[in-house]
This record gives structure tokens, C-alpha cells and sequence, in this order.
């Protein structure tokens, strides 16, 4: 599917939804990105999963904020991939450093830096154990299978709803 095409749906998805989160957080291994940055050079052009992009696009057209809380070893690789896909400016919060916290800091600080509270965020991360200690903070969480795409985006925006009600 084309970028063009999974933002107009994206766009559509977000239209059909009475509640918006005010924040959408990434994680970014394995859930924006195919690969583990520690594994990467930053000399490399890394790339996003197919659908990444207009995801992330169709948020920002719609003005909803975004952040990533990335538990990488090398931030220094993840932010400069950020940079050469273009997409560094799009997240009003960039919470990437090792923790063994299971991500709870790094919302703590994205929470302490934009003031959104934890039941106004959305997250989406591969790892088991980071939905379940981010979920106990309030924040709606999913886990994404294989990256983040069309089908985990709908669940995420259709959770989140659901715990707004």
C-alpha cells in the first residue's frame, strides 16, 4: 500500500473516532523501524515500515501530537535515523536512552515535558512487558506484531475510545 493511500485511510480511521488521544507515543525498534539501532551503522539509510509513514502523516495533518519512548542502548544512532528520514521534527517529545524501567520513565518525562496526562496518550510498542507497565500508568497501550501498521492503528485509535467512554 502506498504512503498516499495508508494516510488517506489513516485520515479516514481518526475522522470515524468521537475521542482522540491528545498524544500518540512510538516506541521505535521493531515498531516504526524494521531493525534494532545498535545493530545499525548510522553511515546506513534506515527505512520505516510500510505503513509507518502514513501513519505518521495523517497525525500530523490532523495536529496530534507525538512523542517516542525508545529504551535503545545507542540514541545517538536512533536520533540521527529520525533526522535522515526526515521525520525528527514531527515528535514534540524524544525520550530515547537504556533504562531498565520498561519504559515507565520515559513517560514520566514525556508526561513531565508536554503536561498531557497518561489517560490522554496512546502507545504502541512490540514488547509484552512495556504494554503491560505502561498500561497500569492509564496510558491505552497495543502491541503491535510485525510494526506498526493500518490494522494496529484502528485498534489503537478504537481502544482508546473505548477506555474514554
Amino acid at each position: 500500500m502506498a504512503e498516499s493511500r495508508v494516510k488517506e485511510e489513516a485520515l479516514q480511521i481518526i475522522g470515524l473516532c468521537q475521542v482522540l488521544p491528545r498524544l500518540v507515543v512510538f516506541d521505535l525498534d521493531y515498531t516504526l523501524w524494521p531493525f534494532y539501532c545498535e545493530c545499525r551503522s548510522k553511515r546506513e539509510m534506515p527505512s520505516l515500515y510500510p505503513h509507518a509513514e502514513g501513519i505518521l502523516y495523517a497525525l500530523k495533518e490532523k495536529g496530534i501530537d507525538m512523542a517516542i519512548a525508545s529504551r535503545s542502548p545507542t540514541p545517538d544512532i536512533a536520533k540521527t535515523f529520525l533526522d535522515k528520514l526526515g521525520i525528527k521534527s514531527m515528535f514534540v517529545a524524544q525520550e530515547i536512552f537504556s533504562s531498565w524501567s520498561h519504559k515507565t520513565e520515559h513517560f514520566q518525562r514525556i508526561h513531565r515535558r508536554t503536561g498531557v496526562p497518561f489517560n490522554s496518550m496512546l502507545f504502541f510498542d512490540d514488547e509484552d512487558r512495556n504494554i503491560e507497565s505502561v498500561s497500569k500508568t492509564g496510558v491505552t497501550s497495543i502491541l503491535v506484531g510485525n510494526g506498526l501498521n493500518i490494522g494496529a492503528f484502528r485498534q489503537g485509535l478504537t481502544k482508546f475510545s473505548q477506555n474514554s467512554a
